[in-house]
């Protein structure tokens, strides 16, 4: 025994060790199942308290809660955080493939550019979107063709077009890098398992998030630029008049002719009273849809109907509306509806200055949390040195006035300030929950896109489409093993089982290295999977049938085994080193799931190594020295 006690020891501590990687795996199913049950009595309540609510609301609770409890509770994320990672067709989740919009970019980048740089920049983005060329060189080819220099919007007046052009697209393979970059740190502190973010082409991303519930939110997560500006909000004084004007305009044409009464708003509202609302949506347009929130006109700001959020656009983008709005002054809408007394949602419209104050640049640390004094999600800001001296010096020179904090266009606040903050630490409030203050820390502390990303392709998997990929993957290996098993028991008696013994290692040893370096389990990986079992009893066909051949010249059960295994060796290890470096080279130049394939079918052939060629001896060896009968068919 003394012989068999090293490679006894081994196989435990590896069978040992892989049964320890695989508890949580374990853990994990049954607290899923655990959780399953408690949802369906909540499920029940539900529909019990609100029997109208409709099934896609229902899910959508219901998704929620099971997030909920699954990553809040430690014992639960412990082992969803340690078990064996499923990839994106077994556990669904999102698919998407994004491009950073470098037109957008080349927009940033220029110096001055006015119409006709704007228009040229157009052009060239809607012709790279039917061919290969990039936006880049299309644009330098339109603006020679329309003699004009690139210095004229990059660069110095001594450089020449080839080499600005040349700038050009090393910053736009460094902005799809640093894209790349931002949306790995955002998707990793929002806490995807396993997630699959790689560049493709020139400027496009491929994104695969396993197991996300909330497609909705993992697109704001992704798309979301993170360009922070805090903006002052202009006085009544200076925007009603404006918006008067504005009202005026639309009215014109409406009528045909300009009006001449230059009431006020307040006496605009007052005259509302003598108005039916069709006849006021003819007098005063702009008001009929953007009214105004304090009718006394001591703020300027406006509640508009979600349903008409479009119609303000329209307005806005009107030739004869932006010659009566001046340069250095915006419309902007709240992030967030407010819900009305009628069921339907507005969103308060402000006045605010073009430039920015301040911008999210200077923005060290965020932090969601709960106000203590009202119990609403927030977010607080740290700022650099140089960020806290001028939030002192803005806030120190603006007191009683509002400042807008503005996310991606949209305001999320605009607070008053009350008196000069010398500390840079600054509020967001405006969040619906905790979650969603989450998602606005982390796409705040990851950093801004350095261009927007479109999303050109979005494909969903459905998490009971991967359960039934799950069923069927596991139903093909047992089906598979079966089939293998049989044929070895019935072919090589009792040598036939030790084989089978090993392959049941086999796969154990698999999911244990699986689950040991984090790796991810695919469709096409349980499909290795399958192929390994077939290919792991090669080798002791090999040797069983060398065996044989050995028994036919009259040698002992021992002496046989000893030659058949000797003599098998370098037939087995060439033909799966050979089948290894193909995996590599899958491995290596794949993709997705041929990348998924490749890794366990060489996890595969060295696992099936060890178990056929360790383990069926040691099984032998010990049936040898005992004096068993050994039956090799």
């Amino acid at each position: 025994m003394k012989e068999l006690r090293f490679r006894l020891i081994l196989i435990l501590v590896f069978v040992g060790l892989s049964l320890y990687l695989l508890y949580p795996t374990f853990q994990d199913y049954l607290n899923s199942k655990e959780v399953s049950k408690s949802l369906t009595k909540i499920e029940k309540e539900i529909k019990a308290k609100n029997p109208t609510i409709t099934d896609n609301k229902l899910k959508d609770i219901v998704t929620s809660k099971r997030d909920s409890i699954l990553s809040n509770h430690p014992d639960y994320r412990s082992a969803r955080e340690k078990r064996v990672k499923l990839g994106l067709d077994l556990q669904g989740g999102m698919y998407l493939v994004m491009e950073v919009n470098t037109a957008k970019l080349l927009e940033k980048l220029a110096k001055d550019p006015d119409q006709l740089y704007l228009d040229i920049l157009k052009e060239a983005e809607a012709e790279s979107k039917i061919s290969d060329e990039n936006v880049v060189s299309i644009l330098a080819r339109k603006m020679k063709e329309k003699n004009i220099r690139m210095s004229r919007y990059f660069g110095s007046i001594r450089e020449d077009d080839e080499r600005i052009v040349q700038r050009l697209l090393e910053q736009e393979t460094d902005a799809v890098t640093r894209a790349i970059e931002i949306i790995r740190n955002r998707v990793d502190q929002y806490g995807v398992s396993e997630p699959s973010i790689q560049k493709q082409g020139s400027r496009r991303i491929v994104v695969e998030l396993p197991g996300i519930a909330r497609e909705e939110e993992a697109r704001r997560l992704l798309q979301g630029r993170a360009l922070l500006e805090f903006k002052l909000v202009k006085d009544a004084a200076f925007a009603i008049p404006i918006m008067n004007r504005i009202d005026e305009v639309l009215a014109s044409k409406l009528k045909d002719s300009t009006l001449a009464n230059k009431e006020t708003v307040a006496k605009k509202d007052t005259s509302k009273k003598n108005l039916t609302e069709e006849q006021f949506a003819k007098e005063h347009p702009f008001f009929a849809i953007a009214r105004l929130i304090d009718p006394q006109g001591r703020i300027a700001d406006a509640f508009v109907k979600e349903s008409d959020r479009s119609k303000i656009f329209e307005f806005l983008q009107r030739d004869d509306v932006k010659k009566v709005i001046p340069d250095n002054v915006e419309f902007i809408f709240d992030a967030k509806p407010t819900l009305g007394p009628d069921g339907e949602n507005f969103y308060r419209l402000y006045m605010v200055n073009k430039e920015p104050e301040l911008t999210g640049g200077v923005i060290t640390d965020a932090r969601a949390e709960i106000d203590q004094t009202t119990g609403s999600p927030e977010v607080t800001m740290q700022m650099n040195a140089e960020g806290a001296r001028e939030w002192s010096r803005i806030t120190g020179a603006n007191i009683d006035k509002r400042c807008a904090i503005v996310l991606d266009g949209v305001v999320y606040s605009a607070p008053t300030i009350i008196n000069k903050i010398p500390t840079g630490s600054s509020r967001i409030t405006g969040s619906a929950n905790m979650d969603e203050a989450k998602l606005l820390e982390i796409v705040l502390k990851a950093g801004a896109l350095p261009a927007p990303v479109d999303i050109l392709e979005e494909r969903t998997v459905g998490p009971s489409l991967g359960q039934d990929s799950i069923s069927q993957g596991v139903n093909s290996a047992l089906f598979g093993y079966l089939l293998v098993a049989l044929f070895m028991i019935f072919y090589y008696k009792t040598a036939g089982s030790f084989a089978d013994f090993a392959l049941i290692t086999t796969v154990l040893l698999i999911l244990g290295i699986l689950a040991g370096f984090k790796g991810t389990l695919t469709l096409p990986g349980i499909a290795g999977i399958v192929l390994t079992m077939g290919m792991a009893v090669d080798a002791n066909v090999i040797i069983f049938e060398r065996i044989r051949e050995e028994l036919k010249t009259g040698k002992t059960i021992k002496a046989a085994v000893d030659m058949g295994f000797k003599n098998s060796y370098s037939a087995i290890f060439d033909s799966n080193i050979t089948t290894f470096f193909t995996g590599i080279i899958l491995y290596q130049f794949g993709s997705g799931p041929i990348q998924g394939f490749a890794l366990t079918l060489m996890i595969g052939i060295v696992t099936s190594l060890f178990s056929q060629l360790v383990l069926v001896r040691l099984i032998f060896d010990f049936m040898n020295l005992k004096g068993y009968k050994i039956n090799v068919g």
